[in-house]
């Protein structure tokens, strides 16, 4: 999983032409633990999708962009054009559902 700072974006995510699935965590969020083994299983199952991840502590400039109320929150960033979101914990079949329906 490509850990995304604001050096990085525009290269990984902005000029990127494919779906990109972009986790928004914090080291200290006991659901964004949860979460993050889901997204590494879903990322071997998508060789064609790209998995970042941002720290919301770190990168407070890229978590503006996606207007983060709340974490763990999961973007669909196809493009370069937002595509959908998730927020909060949620099982691997509805992201899953999300990643087919963006791809």
């Amino acid at each position: 999983m490509i850990v995304l700072t604001t050096e990085n974006f525009k290269a990984e995510v902005e000029d990127y032409s494919g779906l990109a699935v972009i986790d928004l965590y914090a080291d200290w969020c006991g659901p964004c633990k949860m979460l993050a083994p889901i997204l590494s299983q879903l990322e071997a199952e998508y060789p064609d999708v790209k998995f970042c991840k941002i720290n919301v502590d770190e990168q407070p400039e890229l978590t503006r962009l996606f207007n983060v109320s709340s974490i763990p929150t999961v973007a669909f960033v196809k493009n370069n054009t937002f595509a959908d979101i998730s927020v909060g914990f949620v099982p691997k079949e509805s992201l899953k559902r999300l990643i087919e329906e963006n791809k």
